[in-house]
């Protein structure tokens, strides 16, 4: 069965905030001033909650039975 749009969405959502959360600790990693500190602390902050909001809406579906697990899909 395909998956609902709306849990596309999600998914799509929980893969842009780790991309975030990755580009914030490697932008952290190599930044040479400390408005790249602040930028990049603002960044991970907001992929860590972006991402807790996403999760626990894709628990919600899944709780609801609405959720559609696909073969190659990670948590």
């Amino acid at each position: 069965m395909l998956k609902k749009k709306c849990d596309t969405n999600i998914a799509e959502t929980i893969k842009l905030a780790k991309q975030m959360i990755r580009l914030a600790q490697n932008g952290d990693e190599r930044r040479e001033d400390p408005g790249c500190g602040i930028l990049y602390g603002i960044l991970l902050d907001s992929g860590y909650k972006i991402l807790n909001l996403a999760q626990r809406e894709k628990q919600n579906h899944i709780d609801k039975g609405w959720w559609k697990k696909s073969n190659k899909e990670k948590n």
